[in-house]
């Protein structure tokens, strides 16, 4: 709860005995454990420093009061005072220097509330979103996602650690967690379905190298395949590496992406979400989506050609009394 003396010293003296008569106050209160007094002393200080700009000191303020309420096990007050540093980040925006830094502060933050309490998903929402805007990524920075998901690990969440990884553009991690889950979670029949959900959710988010990585380390790592080449006893893992060639390739053809997809669709209709997958997919990597404009508009013209020729044959045995001969 230290505040710099550099920074006080530009205040009016009024206004930093104010604060101070605040810090102390603050002090009494958490060393008597009244929780809730300290929290509205933070609060008081943080609305008093933006006022005055100290964005540094407010957020060094309102980390070590969240971590100290957090480790007195009051998560909605860490909390709060977690999204008051999001609020304040917002606010000084270029000011602060390595913002970078508060990825991994946050996420410290909502590691240490239980993953019941309704106040971590809030504060892992808005954190998310604060953090996707140093990157212009509306889903969230990939190192929050990485962090995040090595949290959920530890907790024992494999599902919910296998979406944030798949986001984090840590490949290899990602592979292994997806061996993880498929060992534990997982019947030797499906060995496949694990590694092809997240590496077209890959894809789809335009990720190729990272795609490429979690294919590579999960079939080499796992007990049940060991190999990196085809043809692999799974048609889908075969169709996962001739897609990811394909996308590697500088002249992509759409025709060739979708006779892939025609070739192992005995497969890819085991699952119904790799449909809208490959869509995006195939909008993304092989221009499916001005192919299919193009299939579209020909289809119309061609419908609209045998309309005319339909309405031309009618008019030539039509009498020029409007009776048919």
């Amino acid at each position: 709860m230290e505040v710099s003396q550099e920074s006080s010293t530009t205040a009016k003296p009024g206004s930093a005995r104010g604060v101070q008569r605040v810090l102390d106050k603050l002090r009494t209160s958490v060393e008597s454990k009244n929780f809730y007094e300290a929290h509205q002393m933070y609060r008081t200080l943080y609305f008093r420093y933006v006022a005055q700009r100290k964005y540094d000191d407010v957020l060094a303020l309102l980390y070590d009061g969240a971590l100290t309420m957090l480790e007195h096990e009051q998560y909605s007050s860490g909390a709060d005072l977690g999204l008051l540093i999001i609020q304040t980040l917002d606010k000084a925006g270029d000011v602060i220097e390595c913002p970078e830094q508060w990825i991994k502060r946050l996420t410290e933050l909502i590691g240490k509330i239980k993953p019941t309490v309704v106040d971590r998903e809030t504060l892992l929402e808005k954190a998310m979103k604060w953090s996707g805007s140093l990157v212009s990524s509306p889903t969230g920075h990939p190192q929050m996602h990485k962090l995040y998901a090595q949290i959920l690990y530890r907790e024992g969440n494999l599902t919910h650690a296998r979406q944030h990884f798949a986001q984090a553009k840590d490949g290899t991690s990602c592979g292994f967690l997806l061996i993880e889950i498929s060992r534990t979670k997982g019947f030797a029949s499906e060995i496949d379905l694990f590694v092809a959900h997240t590496v077209l959710q890959q894809l789809a988010m335009k990720e190729p190298v990272t795609a490429a990585d979690t294919f590579t380390t999960y079939c080499k790592f796992h007990a049940g395949i060991a190999c990196t080449d085809p043809p692999f006893a799974f048609p889908l893992l075969n169709f996962l590496y001739f897609l990811l060639q394909l996308v590697e390739q500088h002249n992509r053809k759409y025709a060739t992406f979708k006779a892939l997809c025609e070739l192992y669709k005995p497969s890819l209709d085991r699952d119904p979400s790799y449909g809208k997958y490959l869509q995006r997919i195939g909008v993304k990597f092989f221009d499916g989506g001005r192919y299919e404009q193009r299939n579209i508009i020909f289809s119309d013209l061609l419908q609209q050609f045998f309309i005319d020729l339909e309405e031309d044959e009618l008019d030539e045995g039509t009498s020029v009394h409007g009776e048919v001969d």
